[in-house]
């Protein structure tokens, strides 16, 4: 499985749904997908997930987030290539997580900021809303690294491999 493909098709879906959010919505508007569950609310976050650094210069963030998308192509790059080819699973989670950074980044070269629009107002059946507004990006950054995580703590084979 290709790292390269799946982060492609990643950033393709990432852009995509940026691209109608930000031409058929207004900034502050919210759609209701599915009642008391989901909307979809545009807004700009000039930070990174959870608003880190979002009040932060531009000057400061903008090459920080730079160098940090940089670092990570460069840790993805490196352990993609310890992993063998039939540990799809491990690949399909890297391929997430770089896809997903790179759509991000994607936004600060285009935009100097992410659009993010997915408001998910329950999580479950807890009457909790969830109190960030995320997108499609960071939505497989987190899977991916879930994925991993899991992988690693829960199959005996990867933990004796060191994951390769």
């Amino acid at each position: 499985m290709k790292i390269r493909n799946i982060s492609i098709v990643i950033v393709l879906l990432d852009q995509l749904s940026k691209y109608l959010v930000v031409h058929f919505c207004h900034k502050g508007q919210s759609v209701v997908v599915l009642k008391n569950f989901l909307s979809l609310t545009y807004i700009d976050n000039p930070g990174a997930a959870f608003g880190f650094m979002a009040n932060t210069q531009a000057w400061i963030r903008i090459p920080f987030f730079v160098l940090i998308t940089i670092g990570a192509g460069l840790i993805v790059y490196s352990y993609q290539r310890l992993i063998p080819l039939e540990k799809v699973w491990q690949r399909f989670s890297l391929g997430l997580i770089w896809g997903g950074a790179m759509g991000n980044f994607v936004d600060r070269v285009v935009y100097r900021q992410v659009v993010d629009f997915i408001d998910v107002e329950k999580i479950a059946f807890w009457h909790y809303h969830f109190p960030f507004i995320f997108n499609v990006a960071d939505s497989c950054i987190t899977v991916g690294l879930t994925l991993l995580i899991s992988i690693y703590l829960f199959d005996k084979n990867a933990q004796a491999e060191g994951m390769a």
